[in-house]
């Protein structure tokens, strides 16, 4: 049995060809909506944010042979409680992340190490800055942003009622909100950096399966001022990039496939 971390798309399409390949498997995911989608694919689903020690005690009641953690490349410390549990329960932990996406040099593009460094540096060109780095650390630009004069902070988000009531409580105009859900293509991210007249986007390096390269893509053709947050730099220890790699790790670990049913 597998205890799978699930956060992204492409994650959910991996727990599927672990289940394919003949393996049992029970995912985990923070969000109801998240765990809809897993349900809708027929995976077995547990809702709710896990500890270390949670996660160190479901181990040992379900007894799980190893942790495979897909979780998203930001939800630094999802990866760093998983692989506490499994050191603690002494099982195999894999990481799955999605490739990074290649960001060319560009007089545009200025990486920076975190959220708070990517506010400071946004704070300082003012304009109209749309942020799409989700709602957990918002407050963190609305600290940083929302009282300076000559500068809008835009937000893009997913429609969730905790996200608006987070908006609210920061002070953010409804106006000011994009209540959406992606993946966008390019054309629709140059649609709305338009509409708003967009001077400068902020965005996380999450890689080719999070529309990294549309979003990057449509401000540059834009001439858009573009702030890309890095990755945390976590060492994961068994870390695979593409499916077939993880089937492999599993197979080290289970050696033998479970029956089909």
């Amino acid at each position: 049995m597998i205890l799978f971390l699930a956060g992204t798309s492409d994650a959910r399409e991996l727990a599927l060809e672990i289940k394919a390949a003949g393996y049992q498997l029970v995912t985990t995911v923070v969000t109801d909506s998240a765990a809809k989608s897993m349900d809708e694919v027929h995976l077995p689903v547990r809702v709710g944010r896990l500890t270390a020690a949670d996660l160190c005690q479901l181990i040992e009641w379900e007894n799980f042979q190893l942790i495979v953690d897909a979780s998203h490349p930001f939800a630094e410390e999802a990866s760093k409680n998983a692989m506490e549990a499994a050191k603690a329960a002494g099982v195999p932990y894999i990481r799955y992340e999605r490739e990074s996406a290649t960001t060319a040099r560009h007089e545009k593009i200025t990486v920076v190490a975190d959220y708070r460094e990517a506010a400071e540096l946004a704070a300082k060109r003012r304009g109209v800055i749309m942020l799409t780095t989700g709602s957990k650390t918002l407050h963190i630009f609305a600290e940083k942003l929302l009282p300076l004069p000559d500068t809008t902070m835009l937000i893009r988000m997913l429609p969730r009622v905790d996200n608006m009531q987070k908006c609210e409580e920061l002070g953010i105009q409804q106006k000011h909100i994009i209540a959406m859900q992606g993946p966008f293509s390019k054309e629709l991210n140059k649609a709305l950096y338009e509409q708003f007249q967009v001077t400068c986007m902020i965005t996380k390096e999450t890689g080719k399966a999070g529309s990294f390269d549309e979003k990057v893509e449509a401000a540059l053709e834009m001439g858009i001022e573009t702030i890309i947050i890095a990755r945390p730099s976590i060492e994961y220890g068994t870390k695979c990039s593409d499916f077939a790699d993880v089937l492999q790790q599993i197979e080290k670990v289970v050696n033998t496939p479970k029956p089909k049913f």
